[in-house]
């Protein structure tokens, strides 16, 4: 077997029941074997010479090949050369963006937003647009390890729709904002869309996750952050918004003055196990005791943080409140990539710089992160981001035969060293949908070329006059 792994059907005789670690009775579907195993990342365990059985849409088995299940298996994948982990988790993403990377950097986040973003949804989102661009960043995820996205824009269910198209589980959310809005042009029917949103993917398809998405605290009134808060305790699905990722971002809340985003949050009633928060990067001691007793969530974007200028978020200290925390990209037009793998690496290196201590947020710790911790953010079902019998069948194989990744002594060799382009398996939900580095579930070139074709009015808007 080579050692990017390769896949062949298997016997069908009836497997021996009991076998191996695979629950008694569950037919197994694929089988993936000989490789290392990383079930739960953030520990020190690793299985050197293993398998792991899926059947259906879930894990039935994880162990060593002295275990593995023999028999009655569908398909088998040789993991040889090759590292089995669980999917990463992007806990923060704007995936219609990607029309925008490159278009306005070196910029910081008001200036940014307000002179070139906006404008640029103004003239250029449409349905066809956020579907196509989105279509290119589930690519691009894919490619590069992710198995979930929580996302948030306008016109989220083509968002919803490329997702599940191509097999990337998400949490999907529907923007509010208060001003005109793509899909929303009656800021005061606002609401009103994103429930339409929600009613149309509840319990619509396993793959997605529908969920309110209130822009930021600046961007919504009192009375819209209540109802979206309301909106989204109603249905039972989550709320996201952007809070505190800039030091002037207090004094750009309306009513009343004085307040911190998150205290600001907190007054409102909009802050409890349901709610994330994104960014966090200018919350105090006090704000992290109000997400600690709420129990919200936070997700970190700590590369498109530092290219904005917007500053670090404080990740030990969260960590240390007992705060629910997770990475995300956020959009191509702020990061500018899409690789979590890229983002463990930065979050890592960037905390241990101030105030100089290197073990600060550890490898392992920004491992747990990105994937069962950061699903844990998300609200996902338990075991969700752990290779365990029972957990959703979302992971990734990694191939170990890179020149960079050798020797390997320990999973942290991921974070300080790990690409993206090191993946070459994915399988999602139990299914595959990239093997040996190919999308078996779209055609990338026609995407690229439609995004192409939808970048060119995109011209005139990053070169004015």
């Amino acid at each position: 077997m080579g050692n990017n792994g390769s896949s062949q059907k298997a016997g069908s005789e009836t497997r021996e029941p009991g076998a191996g670690n695979a629950s008694t009775g569950d037919a197994i579907d694929l089988l993936i074997t000989n490789c290392v195993i990383l079930p739960v990342p953030g520990t020190a365990q690793l299985i050197s010479h293993g398998y792991v059985a899926i059947a259906g849409s879930r894990i039935v088995g994880v162990g060593p090949m002295a275990q593995c299940p023999q028999g009655g298996i569908r398909t088998v994948v040789d993991g040889q050369g090759q590292l089995a982990m669980p999917g990463l988790v992007n806990g923060h993403c704007h995936a219609p963006m990607t029309l925008f990377r490159g278009l306005a950097d070196d910029l910081d986040l008001v200036t940014w937003l307000h002179q070139h973003i906006f404008p640029a949804e103004s003239a250029l989102v449409s349905p066809e647009m956020v579907y196509w661009c989105s279509r290119l960043a589930v690519a691009e995820m894919l490619l590069s390890g992710t198995t979930t996205v929580a996302d948030g824009y306008f016109f989220e269910e083509e968002v919803a729709r490329a997702c599940v198209e191509v097999g990337l589980r998400c949490v999907a959310g529907q923007a509010v904002i208060d001003f005109p809005a793509p899909g929303a042009p009656d800021p005061t029917r606002n609401i009103e869309v994103a429930e339409a949103f929600i009613e149309r993917w509840l319990d619509r398809d396993p793959l997605v996750t529908p969920a309110v998405f209130a822009h930021a605290p600046y961007t919504c009134a009192n009375t819209t952050l209540q109802r979206a808060k309301a909106l989204a305790s109603r249905y039972r699905v989550p709320l996201f918004i952007h809070a505190a990722e800039t030091r002037s971002e207090q004094t750009l809340i309306a009513e009343p003055r004085g307040r911190t985003p998150i205290a600001h949050l907190d007054a409102l009633g909009i802050l409890d196990r349901d709610t994330v928060c994104v960014h966090c990067v200018w919350a105090d001691v006090q704000d992290l005791e109000l997400l600690r007793i709420s129990g919200s969530a936070v997700i970190s974007c700590p590369q498109s943080n530092a290219k904005l200028a917007s500053g670090r978020a404080p990740l030990p200290l969260m960590r240390d409140h007992g705060i629910r925390v997770g990475l995300g990209t956020d959009g191509a037009a702020s990061n500018n990539s899409l690789d979590l793998f890229r983002e463990m690496g930065f979050a890592a290196r960037l905390h241990k710089v101030n105030p100089g201590r290197p073990a600060e947020l550890p490898a392992p710790a920004v491992l747990a992160m990105a994937t069962h911790q950061g699903a844990e953010a998300l609200g996902l079902p338990a075991e969700t981001g752990r290779l365990v019998a029972g957990a959703p069948a979302d992971l990734i194989l990694v191939s170990l035969q890179q020149p960079h990744l050798q020797p390997m002594h320990g999973a942290n060799l991921l974070v300080y060293s790990g690409s993206g382009a090191d993946v070459r398996t994915v399988i999602i939900n139990g299914r595959m949908v990239v093997e040996d580095r190919a999308l078996l579930t779209m055609d990338l070139a026609e995407t690229c070329a439609r995004v192409r074709r939808l970048a060119r009015s995109t011209v005139s808007l990053a070169n004015p006059g």
